[in-house]
């Protein structure tokens, strides 16, 4: 008829709310690692497209290189190579001071997870709030 009763008391409340925290932590650490595994496919797959594009900018650079140093052949040749060596390692320096700009950035690997913390932590508050009233 009833719905079972629950034991009422000190011990059974605590043990409820001990419930309800393990309970919260126990998704929050799953949403972590739900992150984790997100951001690590992420970036596993934006290394093979970097390595790909990267492959591909390389073989460009060398026949770009040698397509000019063909077409100066006959009177600037060393004129050429060194203009495209200047090149290629101008492009190396900015590329490598980007990456490492890029790197320190902070990226907020764990919006997710701290957008729902600050969400307990408000909830917690307003519960705390309404209980002093």
């Amino acid at each position: 008829m009833n719905g079972p009763v629950q034991p009422s008391g000190l011990f059974a409340s605590t043990r409820r709310l001990l419930a309800t925290v393990v309970e919260i932590g126990q998704v929050r650490l799953e949403l972590v690692g739900t992150e984790v595994e997100f951001e690590k496919r992420r970036v596993l797959d934006a290394l093979i497209w970097a390595a790909v594009g990267l492959l591909l900018m390389g073989v460009g650079i060398v026949l770009l290189c040698g397509f000019v140093i063909l077409l100066f052949w006959e009177g600037y040749r060393l004129a050429a190579v060194g203009t495209m060596t200047l090149l290629c390692l101008g492009g190396a320096v900015l590329l490598i001071a980007q990456a490492r700009e890029r790197l320190r950035s902070p990226n907020g690997m764990f919006g997710a997870t701290l957008a729902e913390l600050k969400q307990d932590l408000a909830g917690l508050r307003a519960s705390d709030q309404h209980a002093q009233r």
